[in-house]
């Protein structure tokens, strides 16, 4: 059963299959992690989002500037991971978005998602700039932002496992 604040209809074929992948819900996470700080919360995201619990679901990896529209058509539910640069997110996750905003527009409205910010000291432009256009592509937030400034301590990264973990849990059936 799929928790209420994750659910959304599945990324399907014509034939009712899910995106490719038979009966097997997708979690794509795309992430832009430059520093240790950035790498820990994107591994703590993994290991929520793999852990045992979770069955039926597959979750891709990709770095902000791998990813692609077909990445994103074929998913279920997205992660998205960034630093706080300059007041923004990462330049390469905006790279990632307007590679894959026009194209997904219209089919991916409504899927869920979910993202953490790394800063040094301020997250708060990062955080409006994915709001902004998540809002735009009319994906619905399925969990609280993980916002993180300084060195991640306990908490933080049990945080961003959590946030794995909520998203796929609402995937699976």
């Amino acid at each position: 059963m799929r928790p209420a604040a994750a659910t959304a209809g599945p990324a399907c074929d014509a034939a009712g299959e899910r995106a490719g992948f038979g009966s097997v819900a997708t979690l794509l996470i795309v992430h832009h992690t430059p520093s240790p700080n950035c790498q820990a919360l994107f591994e703590a995201v993994v290991s929520g989002a793999t852990a045992p619990e979770i069955e039926g679901v597959r979750v891709v990896r990709r770095a902000a500037l791998a990813a692609t529209a077909s990445d994103v058509l074929a998913a279920d539910a997205f992660l998205l991971g960034t630093p706080a640069n300059l007041g923004y997110m990462s330049g390469a996750l905006k790279h990632f978005f307007d590679q894959v905003y026009y194209p997904c527009l219209d089919t991916t409205r409504g899927r869920p998602f979910g993202y953490w910010v790394h800063g040094g000291n301020d997250v708060t432009g990062a955080v409006r700039a994915v709001e902004t256009v998540t809002t735009g592509l009319g994906w619905r937030r399925a969990a609280d932002p993980v916002t993180v400034t300084g060195e991640p301590a306990k908490p933080d990264v049990q945080a961003c496992w959590e946030l794995g973990a909520t998203l796929a849990a609402g995937l699976m059936e």
